[in-house]
């Protein structure tokens, strides 16, 4: 019996995927295993594998995007009849033999409709003369990696994500290309009514999703806002001693993250979700690190950050922006956050709010480290100090709560041997 072909769910929070390519055509034999086609998610582009056997006898989708559980394909034996195959899919029967006409002779039953997604005609590139999938290109160009060099092994001689990342791993790349001529410096505006000078680009599947996700959370969830400045001078100091030692280079976002995951453990309030009917109070503490990609945002999840130490908070954290920024982070790495912590101080960023990711409850957002004068002891001094702002969902958490963490929080930044007890 032939198989339907349905859009799974490759993510927590994907409701549809968009079929970037096909490495396989009608007719083409596949067995399991096999990437089928590639299709971008709100996370990824990632590769459709077959799960069956057999030959694809119907795409219903060339490219386009496809809900959830959307027929995209039928795979079965030569011959069979897949109209019937996804007639029966969709709840109904196969179509009756027909009826002898006058003359006797049997009439050629109807083909059975079958809705296709209309595809956007696919943009020109510079390399559009290679035969290669969007995913390889993509990788190649991110890897400076001129496609042409690369042997294809996909379908008369189609380059495929696996023929890169096998490249790269020889590493005999050559230098990458020259990059592309800047385009002209835009005509100064004109206020007569000339033509307007701008492009439209179409809206990623990762970037659908950051704008409901976040649209819901902002219009739904009441957010207010609690900020703190902190003396991090201690912080600084202890940073210091500790990569005298340590195996790896500790960040001052390592100690965020850990001096985070200690506070939650203390007030449970803060690592909590809004169910609606429900408040959900988690009892393991796993913090999403938002990880800023070409295309948006991922947010790789530190799981049970409270029973780890800062080594390894330091080398999951940068094993996973690492996968975060090529596109290759999995599902399960990026859900059953409880908390999230957004930093920007790398940006220079002094101060900022930040939306809350749900299903959390809070949100912490981290401004840079500030060199300005200070009162200690009566006397103004040179110090260090970083703010960090709160995000809570009114709905959960009330402000008493969410100072009462802050008040936690600051208190372990100021005197950060206590994550070493």
């Amino acid at each position: 019996m032939a198989e339907v072909i349905r859009m799974p769910r490759m993510s927590d929070t994907m409701e549809e995927g968009n079929i970037v390519a096909w490495l396989k055509k009608e007719g083409d034999k596949v067995e399991p295993g096999q990437t089928l086609a590639e299709v971008e998610t709100d996370k990824a582009t990632m590769e459709l594998d077959a799960f069956v056997e057999g030959v694809i006898l119907h795409i219903a989708v060339k490219e386009g995007t496809v809900p959830i559980d959307g027929v995209i394909a039928v795979i079965g034996k030569p011959g069979e009849d897949w109209q019937a195959v996804l007639a029966a899919a969709n709840g109904g029967a196969a179509a009756p033999a027909p009826a002898p006409s006058s003359n006797g002779q049997v009439a050629a039953p109807a083909p059975a409709v079958v809705a296709e997604v209309a595809a956007p005609a696919p943009a020109a590139t510079e390399d559009s003369r290679v035969k290669a999938s969007p995913l390889a290109k993509s990788i190649a160009k991110e890897s400076g990696i001129d496609i042409a060099m690369v042997a294809g092994s996909g379908d008369q001689g189609r380059i495929v994500k696996r023929d890169v990342e096998a490249f790269i791993e020889t590493k005999s790349a050559p230098a990458p290309a020259a990059p592309a001529a800047p385009s002209p410096a835009p005509a100064a505006p004109s206020f007569g009514g000339g033509a307007a000078n701008y492009e439209d680009v179409p809206v990623s599947q990762m970037r659908k999703v950051i704008a409901r996700r976040l649209g819901e959370s902002k219009f739904s969830a009441p957010h207010f806002y609690l900020t703190i400045e902190i003396d991090m001078e201690k912080a600084m100091q202890m940073r210091t001693r500790l990569n005298e030692v340590a195996p790896v280079k500790i960040s001052f976002n390592d100690l965020v993250i850990k001096a985070a995951a200690a506070s939650l453990r203390l007030h449970p309030y803060i690592n909590s979700s809004w169910l609606g009917d429900k408040i959900r109070y988690n009892k393991d503490v796993n913090i999403g690190v938002a990880v800023a990609v070409e295309d948006g945002l991922l947010v790789p999840v530190v799981r049970h950050a409270d029973m780890k130490s800062l080594s390894q908070v330091n080398t999951e954290v940068k094993v996973m922006a690492g996968k975060a920024k090529e596109k290759k982070l999995q599902p399960d790495e990026m859900s059953g956050n409880t908390f999230t912590i957004s930093n920007l101080g790398m940006f220079g960023i002094e101060e900022f709010t930040a939306i809350i990711n749900p299903p959390d409850a809070c949100i912490l957002a981290v401004g840079t480290i500030v060199e300005k004068p200070v009162v200690k002891n009566g006397e103004i001094v040179v110090g260090n100090t970083m703010k960090v702002t709160l995000s809570c969902d009114h709905r959960v958490v009330d402000g008493a709560s969410g100072a009462a963490f802050l008040q936690t929080f600051k208190g372990i930044m100021e005197e950060p041997i206590k994550l070493l007890v």
